[in-house]
């Protein structure tokens, strides 16, 4: 239990401090911290495999609560009846097999962070009973006489638009404004397409390490074809697909031969200098992009790109672009 705590934490820590390239994920990661320092209800939106949780994690060990529990349901994966029990819990007695009293997660989070992931997929008659446990901070288990006060705070996430949902009266209106005081949206993969090299070394990096393997990285033709994939699975099939390489690849860099088949080119024709160019013209934009953002702070831009200054210096002089840019070391007079 501690290793997992601790690997869980450099999970946190990974994400909330990762050199991200792409403007959309710098932002969530800055305002985490004063999220985090809020008592506040977060409704975190997005796609499947964008990594919801990992925020919403984030949230509960940068908080103040972040000692105490953090207890995650999946709405979706119980039926009403069940979820019920298992968010409220239950006196014994309750029903035939309720031989003991049985703590909710609400109770087992108290003092901490209840995190309901998929909550566009309950049914209406859940929505009530949790509308008033967030109006109220009360519980009431199942075969209880009296409700039950809990300290929680609740972290919402889901993959549908739950806007959309209310305007077709599939969703509570108040229960949406209760759960939706702070919003977050997780882009998805193919709309931030400067973190994929990032997340590569860091996939690359992580799998060396569980399996103790010493792959230098991915081929320019294969990072290649990962900035064009467009990733319905979003993060998690991108360690998908960086898992399946490991296990293909006996050493050396990951090549095309090792990527899933729908990845692989669909004849034997492509030409891989092609590739290779498509490889530069993407670094070159990312090059571009961070000292534009950094107002041509050639330092600054590499600390945002994750290497080296002299490193970028290279890079541009290579790619024939200007290297007069400022190098961020302060001149004397």
């Amino acid at each position: 239990m501690i290793t997992e705590a601790i690997a869980e934490k450099r999970r946190i820590v990974e994400l909330t401090h990762q050199p991200g390239a792409s403007v959309a994920m710098r932002s969530l990661f800055e305002i985490l911290p004063q999220i985090a320092a809020s008592s506040s209800t977060v409704l975190i939106e997005g796609e499947s495999g964008t990594g919801k949780e990992l925020f919403a994690r984030a949230i509960h060990h940068l908080s103040t609560r972040g000692k105490k529990r953090f207890v995650a349901v999946n709405c979706a994966a119980l039926p009403d009846a069940l979820l019920e029990s298992e968010l409220f819990g239950y006196k014994a007695g309750a029903f035939t097999d309720a031989k003991k009293d049985k703590p909710g997660r609400f109770a087992l989070a108290d003092g901490g962070t209840i995190f309901l992931d998929e909550i566009g997929d309950i049914s209406p008659a859940m929505q009530v009973r949790l509308l008033r446990v967030l109006q109220e901070r009360c519980i009431e288990p199942l075969g209880a006489t009296e409700s039950v006060k809990v300290n929680v705070r609740v972290l919402a996430a889901t993959n549908k638009n739950l806007s959309q949902l209310v305007h077709e009266d599939k969703f509570r209106e108040d229960l949406f404004y209760r759960i939706r005081v702070v919003y977050l949206k997780i882009p998805p993969l193919r709309e931030r397409r400067e973190d994929i090299p990032l997340l590569v070394d860091h996939l690359v990096a992580k799998f060396n390490s569980l399996q103790e393997k010493e792959i230098g990285g991915v081929s320019p033709e294969v990072l290649a074809r990962l900035m064009e994939y467009d990733y319905p699975g979003n993060v998690r099939e991108l360690e998908n697909i960086i898992e399946q390489a490991f296990v293909l690849c006996r050493g050396g860099q990951i090549g095309m031969e090792h990527l899933p088949v729908e990845l692989r080119p669909a004849t034997a024709t492509s030409n891989a200098a092609v590739t290779a160019v498509d490889m530069r013209s993407a670094q070159i934009q990312m090059m571009e992009s961070a000292l534009a953002r950094n107002r041509g702070n050639r330092r600054q831009a590499a600390r945002e790109l994750g290497i080296n200054p002299s490193t970028l210096y290279r890079r541009l002089k290579a790619a024939g672009l200007s290297a007069n840019s400022q190098d961020g070391r302060k001149r004397g007079k």
